[in-house]
C-alpha cells in the first residue's frame, strides 16, 4: 500500500515532480440577510484565508418532499442567486478564490442524508427540481469563473438510490461549467460515494469522532485521527484524486472531539481551549500531506464583531482562540 501510494502521488496533480499547488485554506462564508461590503471581507483576509465557500440554499419541506424550492423572495439575500453572485464578486475583488457550494436545507433542520422519496414519481420530481437548482448555480459558477463547484452536500440516500441520475447530472454540469468539481460527502458516507472518478476532488465533511473524553489531549486526538487518515489516503490512492475537506471544524465545548457533527442547541460547557487544540491537530495531521488539497472551516459569519466570543459553544471560531490558530496556520503557508 505504501509503495502504491507513493507512485500515485507522483502522478497526481499534486506531483512530486512538479511544483505543488497552494493548499486551499478556506472558510465557509455563511449567507446573510445583507449584502457584503469590505467590513465583512476584511476578517476573512485577516485570518489569511485564500478561499471562501459561498453557500446558496434550496429547501425541502420534508425528507420525502420532492420539490426543491430555491431563489425565492422569502430567502435571505445571501442564500439567493443574486446574493451569491454579489458575495462571489466581492470576495474575488479582494483576491479570495471561491467554492460555490449550493446546499439543501430540510425544514426544522432534519439531516439531508436521510432525504428519500416514497414513489418513482416523487424521485423523478426530486431529480428534476434538484437539477434545476444545481444547473442554475453551475451557470453562475461559469459566469463568475469560480475555481470550484460542489454539486451536492451530504445526500447519501439520494445518491444511493439514484446513482445513474448523479452520473448524468455531473455530465450536465461539465457541459456548463469548466472549473473543478467536488461533492461534499459526510464523514461516514464518502467511502460509498460511487462517482468520485467523475470529479476532481474527493470532498469530505470531516466530522470524524476522535475521542470520547470530555477533555481529550492533543496526543489523544492525533491518535484518534490515524484510522480515519489511513482510509482517506487509501481512497485517494485508489481514485487517484486528492481529498478536500469541504467542511471541517469543532465546537468550542467539552467533548468537542466525541461527536463533532452535533449541531443541536445545548448547554454543554464552553471550552475554547478544546476547539483551538482540535483545530491545530487537524492542521498538523493533514495540511502537510501531498494527497490532501486543503479545506473550509465551518463556519464563518459575515458580521464578525457580533458572533462567537468567549461565551459561545457553537462552531464558529470567530473571536475565540481558534481564530488565532487559523490565522497563524494559514499565514504560515
Amino acid at each position: 500500500m505504501k509503495k502504491l501510494g507513493l507512485l500515485f502521488l507522483c502522478f497526481l496533480q499534486f506531483s512530486c515532480n512538479s511544483q505543488k499547488p497552494e493548499k486551499i485554506n478556506g472558510v465557509s462564508f455563511v449567507g446573510s440577510r445583507d449584502r457584503v461590503d469590505q467590513s465583512h471581507v476584511d476578517p476573512v483576509l485577516n485570518v489569511n484565508a485564500n478561499y471562501a465557500a459561498v453557500m446558496p440554499f434550496g429547501f425541502l419541506r420534508t425528507l420525502d418532499s420532492p420539490k426543491v424550492i430555491f431563489d425565492t423572495e422569502r430567502q435571505w439575500y445571501g442564500e439567493t442567486k443574486q446574493g451569491a453572485e454579489q458575495y462571489i464578486e466581492f470576495l474575488q475583488k479582494n483576491g479570495v478564490k471561491v467554492m460555490l457550494k449550493p446546499q439543501i436545507w430540510v425544514w426544522r433542520g432534519e439531516f439531508t442524508g436521510e432525504i428519500e422519496m416514497t414513489s418513482e414519481a416523487d424521485w423523478q420530481e426530486l431529480e428534476k427540481t434538484y437539477s434545476d437548482f444545481i444547473l442554475t448555480f453551475a451557470q453562475l459558477a461559469q459566469k463568475t469563473q469560480v475555481e470550484l463547484l460542489c454539486v451536492g452536500t451530504e445526500l447519501e440516500r439520494f445518491v444511493k438510490h439514484r446513482p445513474e441520475y448523479w452520473s448524468k447530472l455531473i455530465e450536465q454540469v461539465r457541459q456548463i461549467y469548466s472549473g473543478k468539481l467536488t461533492y461534499a460527502a459526510n464523514w461516514d458516507e464518502y467511502s460509498r460515494t460511487p462517482f468520485w472518478e467523475q470529479l476532481d476532488f474527493i470532498g469530505v465533511d470531516a466530522y470524524f469522532p476522535l475521542s470520547e473524553k470530555r477533555y481529550p489531549t492533543t496526543t489523544e486526538m492525533h491518535s484518534g485521527w490515524q484510522k480515519w487518515k489511513t482510509k482517506l489516503v487509501d481512497l485517494a490512492s485508489v481514485e487517484e484524486r486528492p481529498v478536500l475537506f469541504t467542511e471541517f471544524g469543532y465546537r468550542s465545548m467539552d467533548y468537542t472531539a466525541h461527536k463533532p457533527w452535533l449541531v443541536d442547541q445545548n448547554d454543554t460547557a464552553v471550552n475554547l481551549k478544546a476547539q483551538a487544540e482540535a483545530t491545530q491537530v487537524i492542521f498538523d495531521e493533514f495540511w502537510k500531506e501531498d494527497w490532501f488539497a486543503g479545506g473550509f472551516v465551518w463556519k464563518w459569519f459575515i458580521h464578525h464583531g457580533d458572533v462567537g466570543g468567549e461565551k459561545d459553544n457553537r462552531f464558529t471560531p470567530q473571536n475565540k482562540p481558534a481564530e488565532k490558530v487559523i490565522r497563524n496556520f494559514y499565514g504560515s503557508l
